[in-house]
């Protein structure tokens, strides 16, 4: 990709600008002739709004049209070159017109914190910075004096104070001079770390001259101790820097301070990157079993003819080394390759893996990067410097270079798909089309394919390559139900963990074996009920029961986090005799420590790993075997190959297959099939244990036959009987208010819109089942359409439009409407 040059006369030159807000259209700003030539599309300019509010905005095109309205200038382009390239912007733009979102909402999902400028921004005085004011230039010295009087400015405070507009260069100088930084409210701004090299004076490079020099020292016999240590370090380990030196050599800033005043060694400042650096190598020393190696010629083959191909093998099968195979051939040629996983928990083993084999071409991009190491990682895929990027489903919008294969694993989890804020898009599908715009291909893999793409696969739109078999020959594990009718409970509580389930457990340990446990609810129980009159507490902004976390001894919101003291007296009737209800991840633990006293235990859960480093901890010890068994929620269920785990026990798969939801079966489907996959990956054959009521349900005896072509027959007609996707496209509006009423109005007021042209396709309005969130109350419409991308635009059009006239109407001007395009 290259960059664009700008072709248009400085005179009649115009900029369509993106900024990070959820404005209806984009607006163009005039180009002033002294900027004409600095500005291409994908650079970042200061603009200025109403009330003189400046934002860095990206421009998104140049033209020679002048819009309808008057337009203001552009006050100054920030980039020498753009941040982002041409294929970017229109994934921006794709992802704006099919999610129906803003252009604005995608930039701010998109660009890394610290590109992302306004006039919010502000500027705090570095108290240690150590710079003499007197050589700052004119604007700087006042700058600089404000804030060590006033500490703090805003960026319309430095405006006023230097009687300009264009103060970003004053404040760019004065951040690489260390005497400010700059933050905003939940962001930090990007810096360059530095780091201090020591070295030996040049006078001493040769060794007549070092040797006199050390023969002849007659004082300080404790620096040229230090000295001593230095040279040896620095014939070891190259390069010392100042930190490793006084660590190794056990010494003292002052000691080293009287080498430097002496003017032996030479103390110097470089940048250095935060995140660590293998060297670039690709090394590949595994061989392919014949059904891999046929796999893979298979899915070349298929990319031949196809764009994007589905890579269908059952868990254990070594899909993996199939991918590793794919990207060896396509860094050999000098190209790029994004690696999408759904959960960060996933990331760890898998860097592990390529980096084994593809050293310092990896990287890695997720949630869990500090603002800073995202920027490293942006500057690095731009400029072709990383070959392969492993990250979450934001990684999509990194600024590749020269990408040629987008692997997208686990495609079927739901996790691709973003929730809250917009844009509300689907990675996968929004992978696939950024493919198809820069010429790459997509593989698309996973155990238990969602309906949607085994069904565009079967069709021929994508490519379709099995692998039927685990790797080595090992057999799919076997799956035993437990029928909890038959464990009676005096207190009539859900059975944890059964007598059958606890004796294999006990076995597993005994022969060396690891244990996985699956419950999909976290904390200690889901909720508590006053056993006297049944009431339940709830959160008071949402319309849920609150879950006991025993670690903290509060009951928490899984929904808004809001946290309360643990309840011991019922609010309705003064009892204080409370049940707990249900199970989370944590009782499971405690009951384990009970049953089993010399195991180890340990649980993976969204409360457990917080940490940046707290996943990665955790799977190793359990690598290493450290961990007997492990307890957790759909965190365990992904992806991870562990060799040991000779049994998986699903304790409650009533709750998993009871969901209202028309892919309850689906998602059942994928999470027992997945889970049951971690089991026997190497040497026996593994086993699954499922705890569950309804023995007799018909999905339970298709998993138990690990039969995926069956469960989607069943489904797929399923789906087309009752028009669901992918016989369709599903659109779901939510009304959101502080007043319920209103709410419910305003999705009355849409829905009376959309009748007559969509009353075959619209169901509601209707409460969902979670009916308030933070205080705010939800009404629902969700419309089924036909397939016809005519119909899709049109229908979103009209929404849009409906959606202003509602705005327009004053009791309805602060009603929240959501659409979600392709909700699951």
């Amino acid at each position: 990709m290259n960059n664009t040059t700008n072709i248009f006369t400085p005179a009649t030159l115009f900029a369509e600008v993106i900024i990070p807000l959820a404005l209806p259209r984009t607006y163009t700003w005039a180009v002033p002739q002294h900027l004409a030539q600095a500005i291409v599309p994908g650079s970042r300019v200061e603009v200025g709004l109403k009330q003189n509010k400046k934002y860095a905005g990206i421009v998104r095109s140049l033209h020679n049209n002048p819009p309808a309205y008057e337009t203001k200038e552009i006050l100054n382009v920030l980039d020498s070159e753009p941040v982002i390239f041409p294929a970017q912007l229109k994934l921006w733009q794709w992802i704006s017109h099919y999610y129906a979102c803003t252009e604005g909402e995608v930039m701010q999902a998109a660009l890394p914190a610290h590109l992302k400028l306004s006039s919010e921004t502000v500027i705090s005085y570095n108290e240690d910075h150590g710079q003499e004011l007197t050589l700052l230039s004119n604007d700087e010295y006042i700058v600089a004096e404000a804030l060590d009087i006033r500490k703090e400015l805003k960026l319309q405070e430095v405006q006023k104070l230097l009687d300009a507009t264009h103060v970003y260069p004053v404040i760019k100088k004065l951040i690489e001079k260390k005497i400010c930084y700059v933050w905003e409210a939940l962001t930090e701004k990007y810096k360059e770390k530095k780091e201090t090299y020591i070295l030996l004076n040049p006078a001493y490079h040769s060794e007549t001259a070092l040797e006199k020099l050390v023969n002849e020292w007659s004082r300080a016999p404790k620096q040229l101790s230090l000295l001593l240590a230095f040279l040896h370090f620095q014939k070891t380990d190259g390069e010392v820097t100042q930190k490793k030196l006084l660590e190794k050599a056990a010494s003292t800033p002052a000691l080293l301070k009287g080498l430097l005043e002496k003017k032996v060694l030479i103390a110097e400042k470089r940048s250095v990157d935060r995140l660590h650096s293998l060297p670039k190598d690709v090394k590949i020393e595994f061989a392919l079993s014949q059904q891999q190696e046929h796999a893979l010629q298979q899915v070349k083959d298929a990319l031949q003819q196809k764009d994007v191909c589905l890579l269908h093998g059952v868990t254990g099968s070594g899909k993996t080394l199939v991918y590793i195979r794919l990207i060896e051939e396509q860094i050999k040629l000098g190209k790029q390759v994004l690696f999408l996983l759904p959960e960060i928990a996933l990331t760890t083993q898998i860097i592990r893996r390529l980096q084994l084999h593809f050293g310092g071409y990896v990287a890695v991009y997720h949630s869990k990067f500090s603002p800073n190491e995202r920027v490293e990682v942006w500057n690095k895929v731009k400029s072709g410097e990383v070959k392969i990027v492993i990250g979450a489903r934001s990684s999509l919008f990194l600024p590749f270079h020269d990408l040629s294969l987008i692997i997208v694993d686990e495609e079927h989890d739901s996790s691709f798909k973003q929730h809250e804020p917009a844009p509300r898009y689907h990675a996968r599908d929004a992978a696939i089309y950024y493919a198809s715009v820069i010429g790459a291909k997509t593989v698309l893999g996973s155990a238990t394919p969602s309906v949607e793409t085994y069904y565009n696969a079967i069709q021929g739109k994508y490519g379709l390559v099995t692998l039927t078999d685990r790797y080595g020959g090992i057999e799919l594990p076997g799956i035993e139900l437990i029928d909890l009718r038959k464990i009676p409970m005096k207190d009539k509580s859900k059975v944890i963990i059964s007598n059958q389930l606890k004796e294999a457990i006990e076995d597993n340990i005994k022969r060396g074996k690891q244990v996985i446990l699956f419950q999909n609810r976290r904390g200690y129980s889901p909720y508590q009920i006053c056993a006297v009159c049944g009431w339940i507490p709830h959160c008071k902004h949402c319309d849920v029961s609150l879950t006991l976390h025993k670690s903290s001894g509060k009951l928490h919101c899984h929904y808004c986090g809001t946290t309360y003291p643990n309840v011991k007296t019922c609010a309705a009737c003064g009892s204080q005799n409370f049940t707990q209800k249900n199970f989370g991840t944590e009782k499971i633990e405690e009951v384990l420590d009970e049953l089993l006293p010399d195991a180890k235990i340990a649980r993976m859960d969204i409360d457990s790993v917080r940490g940046k480093h707290s996943h990665d901890a955790l799977i190793n010890l359990f690598e290493q075997q450290r961990i007997d068994v492990l307890v957790g929620t759909q965190m365990v269920v992904k992806g991870l190959d562990f060799d040991h785990v000779g049994l998986v026990g699903i304790l409650d798969a009533d709750g998993i297959l009871g969901y209202a939801d028309f892919r309850v079966n689906e998602r059942a489907f994928q999470l027992m099939e997945q889970v049951s996959g971690r089991a026997g990956r190497k040497g026996e054959k593994g086993k699954v244990l499922v705890q569950v009521t309804n023995t007799k349900h018909p999905l339970l005896a298709i998993i138990q036959r690990h039969d995926y072509r069956q469960f989607f027959d069943i489904e797929i007609e399923y789906r087309r009987q009752y028009f669901y996707p992918p016989f369709s496209r599903i659109i779901k509006v939510q009304c959101k208010h502080k007043d319920k009423q209103t709410a419910e109005q305003a999705a009355q007021f849409l829905a009376n819109k959309l009748l007559g042209a969509y009353d075959h396709f619209l169901n509601g309005p209707a409460e969902p089942p979670i009916s308030r969130v933070r205080n705010q109350f939800i009404y629902e419409l969700m419309l089924k359409l036909s397939r016809q991308l005519t119909l899709l635009q049109q229908c979103k059009q009209q929404l849009q439009n409906f959606i202003t006239d509602l705005h327009h109407e004053k009791v309805f001007s602060r009603v929240q409407v959501i659409i979600d395009v392709d909700s699951i």
